[in-house]
């Protein structure tokens, strides 16, 4: 019998949290590994995370991925107690996480998770720091990505 390869990602990305680049402007963005069980890697492999209501907390010098659901797989997690949507921690470095902290205290800035992606065979979670948007800076930016798919329409046409 021959061995029949599953097709990946070509990009690796695993999850996209749109809603936050919709929400926030992103001010600067990090690399952390996350910490993971083994049913968990199993259902990222297959695609099954969510990062709508993803936010990152900064509890005892440590950070943590809160409100990422991993949805368990049925056949993989019949022996283990699975929680989709329990916290995870975050690797980062001492400088970055400092950094993280500082930014974080400031006024209407905030930390989000903005994916999750395979990096080799580790999983990695964007994190960035970001500034909540105002209703009408929203408008502005459905605005512009408005006009630029016109402009694009306009440009093939002619």
């Amino acid at each position: 019998m021959s061995k029949v390869k599953k097709k990946s990602n070509s990009t690796g990305t695993i999850a996209l949290n749109k809603r936050a680049k919709y929400d926030y402007f992103v001010d600067q963005k990090f690399e952390a590994g996350l910490v993971l069980s083994g049913w968990e890697v199993k259902s990222l492999r297959e695609g099954k995370a969510q990062l709508v209501d993803a936010f990152v907390i900064i509890h005892q010098n440590e950070a943590w991925l809160v409100g990422a659901r991993i949805t368990p797989l049925l056949a993989a997690s019949t022996h283990v107690v699975c929680e989709p949507m329990r916290q995870r921690k975050l690797l980062l470095n001492r400088k970055e996480l400092e950094k993280i902290i500082q930014i974080t205290e400031q006024k209407g800035k905030t930390c989000a998770a903005m994916a999750l992606y395979w990096k080799g065979n580790k999983i990695k979670c964007e994190v960035a720091l970001v500034t909540g948007k105002k209703e009408h800076d929203k408008r502005d930016t459905e605005r512009d990505r408005d006009w630029s798919r016109d402009k694009e329409r306009l440009m093939k046409h002619a």
